[in-house]
């Protein structure tokens, strides 16, 4: 077998390889499947970029009928043929300020700057536009990093932005992330799924991602382990306070009252 033939053999087999992947994912569902917000950040970011569009497009529609109006006042009524301009122009209107201006995905440069709620905001932001890209088993795991995230940021609102913590949450969220998720990305379609070093590139892609996550995970538990302690402390106060058969076992040092049934029958 001549050493040409093995190449285009091997070729074929890669390729038969992939086409199963993509058949496998497409049944379940495709990598385009979920195209919703991962986490409240950029949710948020989404909502004002589509409000800011919405404030455009109602000012052009205005801008279209008060300019039909004054129109139709100086040559003495539109017609037939100018209202049917003046709905073109509103749909027009319509359209283009309903698809633009779209919205600007942050760069990666951008990622760890401003305060802990616009980095995690434009992280998640990022991520949603860079799990197409990405294996299915990393997609999952960045859909779990959006409610960590949203976690992470409420947690690190209360922490100086000079504390240490916060600077490693900066670095590990608005960089090496990114930097991962780069990483791979710049690997060519077809030796993503060649073994190296024990792991695929997808292998170790998700692990990668499994073990930030985890890591944000238990950076969330130690800052909020000092509200936890005090939520804990207040219920075994409250319990031992008010709680179930307490009250039988308080001293009774209240003015004894008369029987009055007692009473009524003697007389």
């Amino acid at each position: 077998m001549s050493d040409e033939y093995k190449k285009y053999a091997r070729r074929s087999d890669r390729i038969m390889e992939d086409a199963r992947r993509v058949r496998d994912d497409n049944r379940r569902g495709g990598r385009h499947r979920r195209e919703g917000s991962i986490g409240r950040g950029s949710k948020e970011l989404k909502l004002k970029h589509w409000k800011k569009k919405g404030v455009r497009m109602a000012a052009a529609l205005v801008a279209i009928w008060i300019a039909a109006s004054v129109l139709g006042v100086i040559i003495d009524g539109l017609g037939f043929e100018g209202v049917m301009l003046t709905g073109l122009a509103t749909a027009i209107g319509i359209y283009v300020f309903g698809k633009y201006p779209k919205m600007k995905v942050p760069q990666r440069a951008e990622l760890p700057k401003g305060d802990v709620r616009q980095m995690v905001a434009r992280t998640e932001l990022w991520l949603e536009h860079q799990r197409r890209h990405l294996p299915r088993e990393a997609v999952r795991v960045v859909e779990q990093l959006g409610s960590q995230l949203d976690a992470l940021g409420q947690q690190l609102e209360k922490v100086p932005a000079e504390h240490e913590t916060a600077r490693d949450i900066r670095k590990l969220v608005g960089e090496t992330l990114p930097e991962m998720i780069d990483a791979y990305l710049k690997i060519p379609e077809h030796l993503r799924h060649e073994s190296r070093s024990g792991a695929t590139p997808d292998e170790q892609l998700t692990q990668s991602l499994e073990k930030i996550s985890k890591e944000i995970d238990s950076i969330t538990r130690q800052l909020a382990q000092g509200s936890l302690d005090d939520l804990a402390i207040t219920h075994r106060y409250l319990d031992y306070k008010y709680g179930e058969g307490v009250e039988a076992d308080q001293p009774d040092h209240g003015v004894p009252l008369p029987d009055f049934d007692t009473q009524k029958t003697a007389g």
